[in-house]
Formats: structure tokens, C-alpha cells, sequence
């Protein structure tokens, strides 16, 4: 447990010294990397001991707030939360120091690292905490330092709106976590958390949907998912990694825990949470397949993978429900290797489209093009996310989702016809994957094919080693699951097994034994991409360097020739006009020597700019309205007031 301990504080530390160093130099930040270096690796070496050693970790400390203890417990589901964790804060630490350096940004380095590392501390205690006011310490010092996180660059408009976006939603989540866990404790007698399947179901409903709002709020379920795409876009690239890889993952850890404390599970309770989960995997790879900005196209990606991990939790809750012990393991398996998955390959992702923006100065994909040739290393560490999270083999988001693509196809082996439409997951998750394809061909084919369209693209250059460096290693990191996923099976049979209440041992033969199949045939597959790579390049070793890729036709191709972000998806994004609304602009040409046209479209989210600010605006216009109507100046009227308010007063006390 001291290893843990030590994780914590040396992690939430790691940018405190920094306060103390220069502005203008680099001492600081060196310091803070390598503290945070320091604390992950303390907390991996807790991690690799209870999984090796198959035993939890507990400590029970008194604490002198009311209903508190300082109860910290390490069990494999929080140790599925926590790889990820360690391996992002690490690797965003060093990329960091390149990407911001405190000698360019001395207005806000040293804020900067602070607060990512304190947001990483408080993670590493909220996913390891036993106590629901030890939690809730832990996810308010989240929630606060994430803010700061996001408005790094706070002297900018549209950053600052994005943090107060942010700090509404999560503070409108925390306050119905505040009522969850006081149910909670109603419940059970005790603010520390109960034992799995514990609790009875009478009065767990209000529990369950406070808990849903709260932990589905964080992590961006629809349409819950209003802060998430500005805070991630207007974060740095590697603090939104780490919102985007770990911190929304948080609520799916709430979740996950919530629903293990329950002895019986609901039937409404899966399928409510596998159709959010539907909904937000297909309309957020729609959102994204329709955006211009490639952070923001990230992070309604993020709203997507979210979608497809709460179809893997809505699966195994029917399973207990119908008590389907394959559909527990299959369902909670891969939503569990989901959340690693994705904090790798998305965090990958985000680090990626930082080396891009680093070098070009902007965030809007029809600024790139070319980029391949001027940073390859960087485009081809894209290459391997967009392929891990399209669910392409040899990676590692092939084998999350192909178990839950098993656990979808579980029910049709059942004589219960309800539990057999949960089979219409499978089509979902198909249709999920096939847009996700098409949006990466989109972000890779203008970003990094093609010629610049622009000075900037066309002088880039590639990122330095201490860019390269963190996202090779998560480069490595999907390819070690996704052709060795054995090797991550023992920490999921634990999770499933600490969840569902079964023997891990049981779970050990039967349910994951295909994937030494799986992985047999990653491994062939890329063999085979190698021995073609090298076949291709031996051909067209001696081909002639001056000539330019085919243009269609034309002699001397222009950038503008070229498909933009806007023309490349607008066919599929037409197909979900009815939930998008895009506001499309030119486009339109006639005759047979048409003049030049212009096209673009706009889609704004449906649920905060389509719904909320309308509202919102409407709702200040009638306070304005009866406020103007109320106090309009006339003594009259106010002396008209303080009497029906002596009236109503001696009314009230006289009955």
C-alpha cells in the first residue's frame, strides 16, 4: 500500500516545485516530469503486485471528518482503470516538454503542469477509494483542477467558455452524486462502500438514476456530452489526452462500481444504459465525421468509444439479469478492455494532432495536407491510432469490441424474446465501425496526403523525440493487446469475477479461449503487411522522385482541386441530417461553364447549441421581462407590494 501512497502524493505534487522555479526557465517542468515519472511508476509497482500476487490491497485509516476514512482498496477493477492511467499521465508528462514548454508559455507552464498533476493524483485516489467522502474529495479536486486544465489558454474567448461549459455540467453531476451517495448510505448504514451484490433493490431506483446523471455526465454519455467537445479541443494536446483517454473514463468507473453493490440487477437498468450507449456511439461518430476542427473531431469520437463501452456494461447487466453468466463476462470484458483500449489509441490520437498543430499553427483539417512527407514518423503514429480505434486488426480496439460483438450475439442462443433484440448491439457496433472508418480515410487523407494547403503545411516539421517518444510508446502499447491479448486476460477474469460475483477460475477456460486464435492471426496478418510493405518499397525503389502523385488529369494540381472537410463527409453526413441539422453554405453550380463556387457546412451540437443555449437565452429574456415589468420605478407599485406582503404574512401566522 505504500506504493500506492507514494503514487498519489508524488503524482498530485509533481507540479508544486515548480511554483518556486523561474518563469523563463526550464527547471521546473524537468522537475515535475520526473516526479510524475516518479509516482506513476509507484503506482504501477502497486498495481503489478496485487495482480501478480492475486490478492487486494486495503488501508483503513481514522479520519476526523464526519462519515470519512481514509479507506483505500486496490482490486483488479480499479487496477483496468488505473493501467491506462499511469501509462497516459507518464507519457503526456514528456510530451509536454516539447509540446509546452515553460521558456514559450511562461505565462501559464507552470499552471499547466500543476494542475496535471494534481488532477492526476485525485484520479489515482477517487479510483482507489473505498469511502464515498474520500471519493467525492477525490472527484470535486478532479473536477476543479480539470477546469484549469482546460482554460490553460484563458485569455482566449472561446476557452473560456468551453471551462465554464465544463464547470456547470460537472458541477451539475457532482451535486446529484452528493444525493446518490446519501441514498447510499441510507442504504446501507455507512458512507464506506457496501461489498458486491450486498444491497437490496428496494429503493435502489433513484440511487441507480442519480448515479447515472452524475457518473453519465463525466463521462459524456448523450446527451449528457454538452462540455466534452470544446473542453477537449480547447485543452493542450496533452492535457486533452488525458481528459479524454482517463477523466471521462472515471464516470464509467462509477458505474461499474455502482452496479456491483447490487444484489439483484433490474432488467430496465441494461437496457437503458445499452441504448444510450447506441445512441451516443452512432450520433457521436456522425458529430464527428461532420467537424472541421481535428481536436474537436477527436473528442466526439470520445462521446462514440464512450457509447460502445456502455454497450458493453448495458450487456453484462442484462446478463446478471437474466442470470447469463457468458454474457456477464463477455459484456463486462470488453467494456472493461474497451476503457484501456481507448485511453491508449485516443491518447495516441491526441498527441498526434498536437505534433500536426505544433507544426502547422492551427486546428482546422482543410489547413493541412501533405503532411506525410514532411512528418512521417508523426503520420504514421496517426496511421496506427486511426486504425486501433476503426477496430482494425493486428490492434488492440479489434479485440475489445470483437468481445463485445460476442456478448451481442449471446442472446440468440436464449428462448427469452426481450433479452434476444439486445442482438440488434451487433448491427449498432457495425455501423459505428463503418463511420469511424470513414472519418479517419477523411482526417488521414487531407491531413497527411495530397499537397499543402497552406505555407504552413508546406514548411512543417517533424516533431522532436520527446514528442515521438511517449507516442511510440503508445503505439506499442495497442500493438501488445492487440497481438498478445492473452496476456491482458488474467486482470479481466479478476474484474469480471470481482463484479459479477463468480470464481475467476471458472471464467478461465471456456470464455476467452478463442483469442489465442485471435492473436494467432494478428500475428499473420502482419506478417503479411510486412512482407508486402517491403515488396512495395523494393519496387518502387528505383521509381523516378519528380513526379507528382496522379492528379486526375490535371497537369498542374492546385490544393484547391482537392476534397476539404466539408465536401469528403457530406454524403454521409446528409444520411443523419435528421438528428445533425448541418448548415450547408454555396455549393450549388448550373450551366454548362459554371462560375467558381464555394461549399461549406457548419454542425452545431444538437443538444447544447440546438436545445440548451436556445433555451437558456429564452429563459434570461422572461427573468429580464418580469423583472422590467416588476421594478419598473413606480412607488406605487412597491407600496402595493409591502402591503400584499404584510397580507400574506398575517395570513400565514394567523392560521
Amino acid at each position: 500500500m505504500i506504493w500506492l501512497v507514494g503514487g498519489i502524493l508524488l503524482t498530485a505534487l509533481s507540479g508544486v516545485p515548480g511554483l518556486f522555479f523561474q518563469r523563463h526557465g526550464d527547471g521546473g517542468e524537468r522537475v515535475a516530469c520526473l516526479l510524475t515519472l516518479a509516482g506513476t511508476a509507484s503506482g504501477l509497482i502497486a498495481v503489478v503486485s496485487t495482480l501478480c500476487s492475486g490478492h487486494n490491497i486495503n488501508l483503513d485509516l481514522i479520519w476526523s471528518i464526519p462519515g470519512a476514512t481514509l479507506a483505500l482498496h486496490l482490486d483488479p477493477i480499479a487496477a483496468a482503470f488505473l493501467l491506462p492511467l499511469f501509462l497516459v499521465v507518464a507519457t503526456g508528462s514528456v510530451y509536454g516538454l516539447r509540446y509546452w514548454p515553460q521558456r514559450e508559455h511562461p505565462g501559464n507552464g507552470r499552471k499547466l503542469r500543476l494542475f496535471y498533476g494534481l488532477i492526476s493524483g485525485a484520479m489515482i485516489l477517487l479510483l482507489t477509494a473505498r469511502n464515498g467522502v474520500l471519493f467525492l474529495i477525490g472527484w470535486e479536486t478532479m473536477a476543479l483542477a480539470g477546469f484549469f486544465l482546460i482554460t490553460t489558454e484563458d485569455h482566449k474567448k472561446e476557452v473560456n467558455r468551453a471551462g465554464y461549459i465544463y464547470i456547470i455540467a460537472t458541477h451539475t453531476g457532482t451535486l446529484a452524486l452528493f444525493a446518490m451517495f446519501a441514498l447510499l448510505g441510507h442504504t446501507s448504514g455507512s458512507l464506506m462502500f457496501p461489498d458486491i451484490q450486498t444491497l437490496p433493490i428496494a429503493g435502489s431506483t433513484l440511487i441507480f438514476l442519480l448515479g447515472l446523471l452524475g457518473f453519465g455526465m463525466k463521462a459524456g454519455l448523450m446527451p449528457l456530452h454538452i462540455w466534452l467537445p470544446g473542453a477537449h479541443a480547447s485543452a493542450p494536446s496533452h492535457a486533452s489526452a488525458l481528459l479524454s483517454g482517463v477523466m471521462i473514463k472515471t464516470g464509467i468507473y462509477g458505474l461499474v462500481r455502482l452496479t456491483s453493490f447490487f444484489a439483484e440487477i433490474p432488467v430496465w437498468w441494461g437496457w437503458t444504459i445499452l441504448l444510450l450507449g447506441a445512441i451516443s456511439g452512432i450520433m457521436g461518430v456522425a458529430l464527428a465525421l461532420a467537424q472541421h476542427d481535428i481536436k474537436r473531431l477527436l473528442a466526439y469520437h470520445s462521446v462514440e468509444n464512450i457509447g460502445i463501452i456502455a454497450m458493453g456494461l448495458g450487456l453484462a447487466l442484462l446478463g446478471r439479469s437474466y442470470h447469463l453468466p457468458l454474457l456477464v463476462s463477455l459484456g463486462l470484458a470488453g467494456c472493461l478492455l474497451h476503457v484501456i483500449n481507448h485511453g491508449l489509441f485516443k491518447s495516441l490520437l491526441f498527441l498526434s494532432a498536437g505534433s500536426v498543430i505544433h507544426a502547422v499553427g492551427s486546428r482546422e483539417i482543410d489547413h493541412f495536407g501533405g503532411l506525410l512527407k514532411r512528418q512521417p514518423w508523426t503520420g504514421v503514429m496517426f496511421l496506427g491510432g486511426a486504425v486501433a480505434i476503426c477496430a482494425l486488426p493486428p490492434f488492440n480496439g479489434f479485440i475489445s469490441e470483437w468481445l463485445i460483438y460476442l456478448a451481442a450475439f449471446q442472446p440468440l442462443k436464449q428462448a427469452a424474446s426481450t433479452l434476444g433484440m439486445a442482438v440488434l448491439a451487433a448491427p449498432a457496433l457495425a455501423l459505428i465501425g463503418g463511420l469511424a472508418l470513414a472519418c479517419f480515410v477523411k482526417v488521414f487523407g487531407i491531413t497527411f496526403l495530397g499537397e499543402p494547403r497552406c505555407n504552413a503545411a508546406a514548411h512543417a516539421h517533424e516533431a522532436s523525440a520527446l514528442m515521438l517518444i511517449p507516442m511510440a510508446t503508445l503505439l506499442a502499447a495497442c500493438a501488445w493487446i492487440g497481438l498478445l491479448p492473452t496476456t491482458i486476460m488474467p486482470l479481466l477474469r479478476g474484474a469480471v469475477a470481482g463484479w459479477s460475483g463468480s470464481s475467476a477460475t471458472t471464467l478461465a477456460v471456456d470464455t476467452f479461449a478463442p483469442l489465442g486464435w485471435v492473436s494467432m492471426a494478428g500475428w499473420l496478418l502482419l506478417s503479411l503487411l510486412i512482407v508486402l510493405g517491403l515488396w512495395l518499397h523494393r519496387r518502387s525503389h528505383n521509381a523516378p522522385r519528380n513526379i507528382g502523385t496522379w492528379g486526375c488529369g490535371y497537369r498542374f494540381p492546385a490544393p484547391r482541386m482537392q476534397y476539404t472537410a466539408s465536401s469528403f463527409g457530406d454524403f454521409l453526413v446528409q444520411l443523419f441530417n435528421f438528428g445533425l441539422k448541418s448548415e450547408r453554405h454555396g455549393g450549388k453550380v448550373s450551366g454548362l461553364f459554371p462560375s467558381g463556387a464555394h461549399f461549406s457546412s457548419h454542425t452545431p451540437d444538437a443538444v447544447l447549441d440546438r436545445m440548451l443555449f436556445p433555451l437558456f437565452r429564452g429563459s434570461a429574456w422572461c427573468c429580464r421581462y418580469l423583472r422590467s415589468r416588476i421594478q419598473n420605478g413606480e412607488i406605487a407599485f412597491y407600496l402595493l407590494y409591502v402591503v400584499l406582503t404584510i397580507i400574506a404574512l398575517l395570513t400565514l401566522f394567523t392560521l
